[in-house]
């Protein structure tokens, strides 16, 4: 399954790789929070559905994360400048079902939504860069 925001914020692949870190899980969401001291590509993480081993991965437009130990390969993409909004922020996420349950699904649009109102912070704020 797969689901999107849109964040209408014109940036750069570059402003968020600066920006979006694992330093600043905070920032970019309440629903996750590191457990222990994260590295620039990985930290331990407690949320909405357990504790992960969270990845950060600088792809072509943004960042990739994903929860190591998910059953449900859990990942998202944070990108810019390609569709279907070149001139905005993408969300992407996706899972590795076809079906889930509607408390789960409630879940991953409460994290989206919430990642969608937090996100902007980050590209407002000076404190946000490393």
């Amino acid at each position: 399954m797969e689901f999107f925001r849109i964040i209408s914020i014109k940036t750069t692949e570059q402003e968020l790789q600066d920006r979006v870190s694992l330093d600043n899980l905070d920032g970019s969401s309440t629903e996750i929070f590191a457990l222990d001291e994260p590295t620039q590509t990985e930290a331990y993480i407690g949320g909405i559905w357990g504790e992960f081993t969270l990845n950060r991965i600088q792809v072509k437009g943004g960042l990739r994360f994903s929860l190591i130990e998910c059953p449900n390969a859990l990942s998202w993409t944070i990108t810019t400048g390609y569709p279907p909004d070149p001139d905005a922020i993408i969300i992407h996420l996706t899972i590795n079902r076809t079906e889930k349950g509607e408390e789960f699904l409630d879940e991953i649009t409460d994290f989206l939504d919430d990642m969608s109102t937090n996100l902007p912070q980050l590209f407002t704020s000076e404190k946000s860069l490393h």
